[in-house]
């Protein structure tokens, strides 16, 4: 066969477009991964980092935060925040346009309250835009036993999509949550979606994220019957 550069082009659309990773959901394998949902990004006016989009769909990620907790999946926090003095962030950083301002957060950063984060459930503070860079979060993930992380939060195209390919690279599946992620310009997010959709991850709205979970979770004969 002959691949015209028309085959070759419509497939990759399809793939961007449409395409769907083929592994299941399952909650006892599952963690739920609420990337950076903080004061300085979620509370509206607080700060030049707000994310508007993120202030939109916390209600929606609340929502699906108590679908896994229902669920039994355990859900991780993180925040971006200064740690180690800040000498534990890349280099760089300092040189982008993403550190332009010289607004400075008050003190240490927290997980924006109205999420309704509980003191039982890990929190990570990570100097940097993936969830992994110098974090145990690999750690905690393996001493679960959890292989598939489903990816929330904010921003998008920078902590949320690094993360996701973190995972991907460590040998996790990532679910990556279409309408539970966020970030500062709307016209960036599909773009994101599309080349996670093709090479990273399983990308699906927040209800398909919890009727899969629901699915795929034991009923209660069947619980029965294993203990018996």
């Amino acid at each position: 066969m002959a691949y015209t550069e028309e085959w070759v082009t419509t497939r990759a659309r399809d793939a961007y477009e449409s395409g769907r990773a083929s592994f299941d959901i399952r909650p006892e394998e599952a963690a739920l991964l609420v990337i950076d949902m903080q004061d300085e990004f979620v509370e509206p006016g607080w700060s030049p980092y707000w994310v508007p989009a993120a202030t939109r769909m916390a209600p929606r990620l609340q929502r699906l935060v108590e679908d896994c907790r229902s669920a039994s999946v355990p859900v991780i926090w993180t925040i971006f925040d200064d740690t180690h003095l800040g000498l534990d962030r890349p280099h760089a950083l300092r040189f982008l346009p993403h550190a332009d301002s010289d607004w400075r957060r008050p003190g240490p950063a927290e997980v924006w309250g109205r999420m309704g984060r509980r003191p039982d459930e890990v929190l990570i503070r990570k100097p940097s835009y993936g969830a992994f860079y110098d974090t145990p979060l690999d750690t905690i993930l393996r001493n679960l036993d959890r292989d598939t992380v489903i990816v929330t939060g904010t921003l998008t195209n920078y902590c949320c999509g690094t993360t996701a390919r973190q995972a991907y690279e460590r040998g996790y599946k990532v679910v990556f949550g279409s309408d539970v992620t966020a970030t500062d310009d709307e016209s960036r997010q599909e773009p994101e979606l599309a080349v996670l959709r093709k090479g990273f991850a399983l990308v699906l709205t927040a209800e398909e994220i919890a009727d899969r979970l629901t699915a795929a979770a034991p009923s209660s004969d069947e619980e029965g019957a294993s203990v018996g």
